[in-house]
């Protein structure tokens, strides 16, 4: 039972990562978004999963050799699948205004990402038919009622503030952007159950099985980062009102101040998923699927605490923060459901 709380424990220091990434990201000046989206994306989809997997692995190219292609076409098919949904997070955004975008959109990704794996793989019956199934199935439900409050409250507060509501509201056009992302995010959950042969070899070469997901994040952050840089450097060569050239030709002083404040929210980004492989060495294989539950819940409920933390609510009607403080316990109780369900 303490490897399983741990194992709850190490999700939501993933999921606070995640919720506090975008923090740096925003205090980048005089850049364009593309520019620094890539630069963060250099960091956490490239360096660093290639990094940390060469100080992992005893023979490097030989471990990537013997993994049967197969695999690793599905990690990065699914990796593209999740870069598509993380492009199409900001016309979420655009259309809903974040805090109705981002409940929509991870609780889409939250049913999806947590109930397809084992309905692919043939586990319907863990899910409906076992204890634990039925226990996970409540905290789902559970999570997903603490997200619609957490976002209703945020929603709540973007309204009287025109400079933090969205431009454009449209709510078909945004709910149906952020269904797209949902599904398409959750690209990340199938290509993590896609990488178990990877992780079973990654074991019997020796990496501590804290560590085991890790070397999968080469080629599931890659095809990821293919299509967020496509994107990204599409958007700077086409776009008149861009260029990376001239983000390029600031004074060092900014060029070096925005490159760490991007380079940190990117470090931040991969830590997520990190902790992410910490929190799910520490679950029970059988219940392996309650790890994507767990994370985009944990999002959801440090993004709440973060915006407080950062002031984002000052001057909200204290309606509106109890609502948001409901939204946190409800989730919570999400969190130990799946715990019992352990």
């Amino acid at each position: 039972m303490t490897g399983i709380v741990a194992g709850i424990g190490w999700h939501m220091v993933g999921a606070a990562s995640a919720a506090s990434f975008y923090a740096p990201i925003e205090k980048v000046k005089r850049w364009s978004w593309e520019t620094t989206w890539a630069v963060a994306g250099i960091f956490s989809w490239v360096l660093l999963p290639i990094s940390v997997s060469y100080l992992l692995l005893p023979h490097f190219g030989a471990f990537y050799g013997s993994i049967p292609s197969g695999v690793l076409l599905r990690m990065a098919l699914f990796g593209a699948m999740w870069g598509v949904g993380n492009v199409s997070y900001g016309l979420t955004m655009r259309y809903l205004g974040m805090s109705l975008g981002i409940g929509v959109a991870i609780g889409v990704t939250l049913v999806v990402g947590t109930l397809i794996p084992p309905l692919l793989n043939g586990q319907a019956g863990l899910l409906f038919e076992t204890r634990s199934g039925l226990l996970t199935m409540a905290g789902i439900v559970v999570a997903l009622t603490g997200v619609a409050i957490v976002s209703y409250a945020g929603h709540m507060k973007e309204m009287p503030l025109k400079s933090g509501g969205p431009t454009e509201f449209n709510v078909l056009l945004g709910l149906a952007l952020a269904v797209m992302c949902g599904i398409f995010s959750s690209g990340m959950s199938f290509a993590m159950n896609a990488a178990k042969p990877m992780q079973a070899a990654a074991l019997q070469a020796g990496v501590n099985p804290l560590y085991s997901a890790l070397p999968s994040y080469v080629f599931i952050m890659g095809g990821g980062a293919l299509v967020n840089f496509a994107y990204c450097f599409g958007r700077l060569a086409m776009v008149k009102k861009i260029s990376l050239g001239d983000d390029l030709h600031q004074p060092g002083g900014v060029i070096g101040r925005n490159a760490a404040l991007a380079a940190t929210g990117g470090i931040m980004w991969y830590l997520q998923f990190f902790f992410y492989a910490w929190g799910a060495a520490k679950i029970p294989e059988r219940l392996s699927y309650v790890n994507w539950m767990l994370h985009m819940s944990g999002y959801v409920l440090f993004g709440g605490i973060v915006g407080l933390a950062l002031g984002e609510w000052a001057g909200v009607s204290s309606r509106s923060i109890r609502l948001l403080w409901v939204g946190i316990v409800v989730i919570i109780a999400a969190a130990n459901l799946v715990g019992l369900a352990t």
